[in-house]
């Protein structure tokens, strides 16, 4: 029996935080069609990450709501992977075909709003579509999590089964027509690179790369599970809305017993989630490492050490507006509050001298108030005519 906790949670959650570091500078970029890619895929893989844990080792129905979000996710990004991958090709050929040096800013801005038309507007299609084909509520499946029904009938293909694979053959379309430009017009299409502020070379190729892997494991792993659909399951008949929503609020739960019985189903099962996590881990290797993300960590890294570094600084000791105690014991009063007068001042600093005087050279006194300059010269005594009128200094201050 495979099973695999908790290497995969920790490798889902790890996916979920890799996929997205990248996302800042490529949405400063406006690379709509990549900053898809990585919110899509690392949605996915947090969905994984809490279904795997959740439902670990049992079929408890612990949370019915996050169930139909999960499972209405889990059916868009079927589609949203393909669609953002379709998005990175296109804008890829734009740039291929492009004649022109400069780009205006609503040229910029239609680019960007084909590409969320294409890589938001499909899969919530999908998610809203294939509510006509889902036999009831959702799956519990143990180790797994929360998994969409979807009645096999021959409705179910243009509205659900077929759309990764017609997404991902129009992508590769693309990716074909990119190659076969790039080698026609390669002095004019490094120049036109070099213009541009958004995209590099090095960017192109690394985003090339990523659209044309996705596409070989996209389309091989959804033809397979077309095939299985089309042959290793019986075909029922469309009847009507009613009859395919029957008893719809029916929730399945299979054990992991059950399901690891056959190694077919786990071969899905477990292609399906890891394939989310796979693709995460390859983006993050063509983009995590390149310069410019490179830059962005040195950056980022000089800014958490000069912010730790402030917090850590220890402002220069000060009471009341005076200086440090060494400066008061020189008879600097500091700078004192505007409203305090020069007679008060000259108080204010014969007092403190006195103070510091008396402390200093003064170490004994007799019950008498007399007091000596060391304990070997008790003829230097003097006394105290009167305390220090000290009412003035608190009655000028106020």
């Amino acid at each position: 029996m495979l099973d695999t906790y908790p290497i995969f949670p920790i490798f889902a959650f790890l996916g979920f935080v890799l996929v997205l570091i990248p996302l800042p500078w490529h949405l400063q970029a406006l690379n709509s069609g990549t900053c898809l890619f990585m919110i899509w895929t690392a949605i996915g893989c947090l969905n994984q990450f809490v279904n795997s844990v959740v439902w670990h080792g049992n079929i408890i129905d612990w949370a019915p709501i996050w169930c139909d979000i999960s499972t209405r996710l889990t059916v868009g990004i079927a589609v949203a992977i393909p669609a953002a991958s379709l998005c990175i090709n296109r804008r890829l050929y734009k740039i291929a075909t492009c004649n022109k040096a400069t780009i205006t800013y609503a040229e910029k801005k239609r680019a960007v709003l084909i590409d969320l038309s294409i890589g938001l507007g499909l899969p919530l299609l999908q998610m809203i579509l294939q509510i006509i084909v889902q036999g009831h509520r959702y799956d519990i499946w143990e180790d797994i999590g929360c998994l969409p029904t979807t009645v096999n009938t021959p409705p179910a293909y243009p509205l659900s089964f077929v759309w990764p694979n017609v997404i991902s053959l129009v992508s590769a379309v693309y990716c074909i027509l990119t190659l076969k430009t790039f080698m026609q017009r390669r002095t004019q299409f490094s120049q036109y690179l070099s213009s541009k502020a958004s995209i590099s070379v090095n960017l192109y190729f690394r985003l090339m790369c990523l659209a044309t892997t996705e596409i070989l494991f996209t389309v091989p792993i959804s033809s397979y599970g077309l095939y299985l659909n089309i042959a290793a399951k019986p075909i029922y008949p469309w009847k009507s809305w009613s009859d395919t929503h029957f008893d719809f609020l029916l929730i399945d739960t299979i054990p992991a017993f059950l399901w690891r019985r056959s190694s077919l189903v786990i071969m899905i099962l477990e292609l399906s989630r890891w394939q989310l996590v796979f693709c995460s881990f390859v983006f993050f290797g063509f983009f995590g490492f390149a310069e410019e993300a490179r830059k962005n960590y040195r950056r980022g890294y000089k800014a958490l050490t000069s912010k730790c570094a402030s917090s850590l600084s220890l402002p220069k000791g000060k009471v009341f507006g005076l200086r440090a105690s060494s400066n008061r014991l020189k008879g600097d009063m500091g700078t004192l509050p505007s409203f305090v007068n020069a007679p008060v001042l000259s108080l204010m600093k014969r007092s403190s001298m006195e103070s510091i005087e008396s402390n200093t050279s003064a170490k004994f006194s007799d019950s008498t108030g007399t007091l000596y300059d060391s304990p070997t010269s008790p003829s230097h005594k003097f006394k105290l005519d009167r305390p220090l009128d000290t009412s003035r200094l608190s009655r000028a201050t106020l």
